[in-house]
């Protein structure tokens, strides 16, 4: 973001004297909070005001810069539907949301009773989620409608994928029956099925429910890195900060099991070049996986076997 040309530089103006503003003007705007203003807000607008109102000043803030960032937190609204929060990708980008889900994993974490084994990393929902994706038998592929005249048949017959694993709790380590694995990915295109039109509804999308054994298992494609979409304002920020729009390659998961956290997170494929450049710095090393050749099974040429461990939510004691 610039002045426009015919814009005088106030920066310039401003010379040694950049840090000479009326201070008193942040005391006056957090001390118009009224008595009786939301409990949450009245504790943290005072830190955001500040915040806001001392980098305004450090970086001396124009009014035809403020205006270039409203217009782009307007521009992501517009374009932001049910099928892509350009808004949320905006945050992405900015590394905010990533933050946002470790604050909140470790306040979680804080309240938990102790564990027998380390509960499986959170990671970001992104902005392609889409819920009530079908709800499918164990065994069965979330791949529709595959024939050889799709563009990518040759790279999806290589990357068919068998994933299966358990889903247990973090207190005693027992499996969970009964617990939902919600899972989606991008097509070899890089496209999830609501960004194109050539993919059938609920492409590479499925639920699946845990066995007694708290066992789960799904046919899929080995992931592949793909840029975030660059035709919106996210995109045009990320090629005004020079930094690739590149995600590596990565599967989401939201995980969800009776008096249990529900987990939100990803695995990454370890052979992907980006897995230390995710342009939304949401990689953990906990989360990157290997998977392997599997033999003699049609559907598949890769295995993995993963199981995720969930936190069992915290219980009041009454006395």
């Amino acid at each position: 973001m610039s002045s426009s040309d015919s814009a005088v530089d106030v920066r310039s103006l401003a010379g040694s004297d950049h840090h000479k503003y009326d201070l008193t003007l942040t005391d006056k705007v957090i001390a118009a909070t009224g008595p009786n203003a939301h409990p949450r807000l009245a504790e943290i607008m005072p830190s955001l005001v500040r915040h806001l109102h001392d980098f305004a000043r450090e970086v001396n803030l124009t009014v035809d810069e403020w205006t270039n960032a409203i217009e782009l937190i307007n521009e992501c609204g517009r374009m932001s539907t049910d099928r892509r929060n350009e808004t949320q990708l905006l945050c992405d980008i900015l590394g905010l949301e990533t933050l946002v889900d470790e604050i909140t994993a470790n306040l979680l974490s804080s309240t938990s009773s102790s564990s027998s084994s380390s509960p499986t990393p959170s990671a970001i929902l992104g902005p392609f989620y889409r819920s009530n994706a079908p709800l499918l038998p164990n065994g069965t592929s979330i791949v529709r409608n595959l024939t050889p005249s799709c563009p990518w048949y040759e790279t999806a017959q290589s990357d068919a994928a068998h994933i299966s694993g358990k889903v247990l709790s973090s207190s005693t380590s027992l499996p969970i029956p009964n617990a939902i694995v919600d899972v989606w990915h991008t097509a070899p295109n890089g496209l999830y099925e609501q960004q194109d039109p050539s993919q059938p509804e609920m492409n590479l999308r499925g639920r699946f429910t845990t066995d007694a054994a708290g066992r789960f298992s799904f046919y899929c494609l080995r992931p592949v890195a793909y840029p975030i979409p660059d035709d919106g304002p996210a995109g045009k920020f990320l090629a005004l900060l020079d930094r690739h729009p590149y995600r590596p390659g990565h599967i989401h998961f939201i995980v969800s099991a009776p008096e249990h956290r529900t987990l939100t997170t990803q695995i990454f494929d370890q052979r992907d070049e980006y897995i230390a450049r995710d342009s939304v710095f949401a990689v953990k090393d906990e989360l990157v996986v290997r998977f392997v050749p599997r033999e003699g099974d049609p559907m598949g040429r890769w295995s993995l076997e993963y199981d995720f461990v969930l936190d069992p939510v915290a219980r009041t004691v009454v006395a």
